[in-house]
């Protein structure tokens, strides 16, 4: 099996992605071909100055401009990678990882895959041993994150799967009742596939949804509570807050992630298993049908990309899992001592930043 370009280290190949940080600290990713440059309004740097170089090495371009290079870490890559959907952050995918207790070896469901990020920290998370059933509605979101997958590790990873189609109905064609370890749910309406998900969940496993709103946190307590079938639910958000940290200059930065998405677990129960009723204080959790009605999709509201726009963002992502998958076929025939026939005419010189 060839190692997974998300995971190699060691002195720079044909076919790595290098993140060049810039006199001013600006970014550029580019993938390593032989005889390519990397242009800049400061001049050109050979991609062959880095092949063979150590990680973290600094580097000078034609014009004297020095670039420090490094491999992109998995959150450089999925906060510049394209983007068909919004994606789940990286502070939300580490609680992600660590409430839904993600392990080596585990059968993982996701729904929806969006743009790939979430799909990215899963599989590394369930390393080769594990397999992610990733589920989605929309065709061209599918591709994009196909894409982003594949451009991050270099080829297609054998231990996942996309699926297009509704959770609800293509789950039991696709899984066993009871033999999926943890369950993943980044959509708009979770609990309209609880039946599905409690069948293929197995007793202990955990299921975790990932919502944007209170009114979606509120509903889906609820119908976790209604199936009778889940420990109580635990709900959280995380925000993350850096900090200036120069000399006796301490301080808060200006900016911060702040609410990005609820999290909320439940344990699945061992069949015909009854909760101990909790004993509470009294507090409103009826609800009316003005408040059933501000649950509903239509009225939580969905943020839609233009065709136009997400037809663009599937080529870009389209072609840098060409180059990546070039790059990784010409790394093993360089290996072999033969000339790689199919070297890319330009590298890739996207700016890292918060945009697809």
């Amino acid at each position: 099996m060839i190692e997974s370009r998300g995971e190699q280290s060691g002195p720079f190949r044909v076919g790595d992605r290098v993140q060049l940080t810039g006199p001013k600290g600006r970014l550029h990713t580019i993938t390593l071909q032989p005889g390519q440059h990397f242009h800049s309004h400061k001049g050109l740097l050979a991609h062959d100055d880095l092949i063979g170089r150590p990680d973290g090495s600094v580097v000078a371009n034609q014009a004297g401009v020095e670039y420090l290079a490094l491999r992109p870490l998995l959150t450089d890559f999925v906060m510049s990678m394209p983007r068909g959907a919004a994606i789940v952050y990286p502070k939300d995918a580490a609680q992600i990882l660590a409430q839904a207790d993600i392990f080596p070896g585990a059968r993982v469901v996701e729904a929806g895959v969006g743009s790939g990020a979430l799909s990215l920290w899963l599989l590394r998370a369930i390393g080769p041993a594990g397999h992610l059933y990733s589920f989605e509605r929309r065709d061209d979101f599918a591709s994009v994150a196909r894409a982003n997958v594949a451009t991050f590790h270099g080829a297609d990873p054998e231990n996942w799967s996309i699926t297009l189609g509704d959770l609800a109905e293509m789950l039991p064609e696709t899984v066993d009742e009871a033999s999926v370890d943890r369950v993943v749910l980044d959509m708009l309406a979770p609990w309209e596939c609880l039946p599905s998900v409690s069948a293929a969940l197995k007793p202990g496993g955990v299921l975790l949804c990932y919502i944007a709103t209170a009114t979606q946190l509120s509903r889906v307590a609820e119908a976790i509570r209604a199936t009778g079938e889940y420990t109580e639910p635990q709900s959280s958000e995380t925000m993350v807050r850096g900090w200036h940290v120069q000399g006796l200059a301490v301080r808060p930065d200006h900016r911060m992630i702040a609410h990005t998405g609820f999290l909320i677990t439940a344990r699945r129960l061992a069949p015909d298993t009854i909760l101990p009723e909790l004993k509470r204080r009294p507090s409103k959790t009826e609800f009316s049908d003005e408040d059933f009605e501000a649950w509903t999709p239509g009225a939580l509201g969905e943020r839609n990309v233009s065709d136009k726009s997400l037809r663009k963002r599937v080529r870009q992502a389209d072609a840098a899992a060409t180059r990546s998958r070039a790059g990784d076929e010409s790394a093993v025939t360089e290996a072999n001592g033969v000339a790689d026939p199919s070297d890319p005419e330009s590298p890739e010189t996207n700016p890292a930043g918060l945009g697809g």
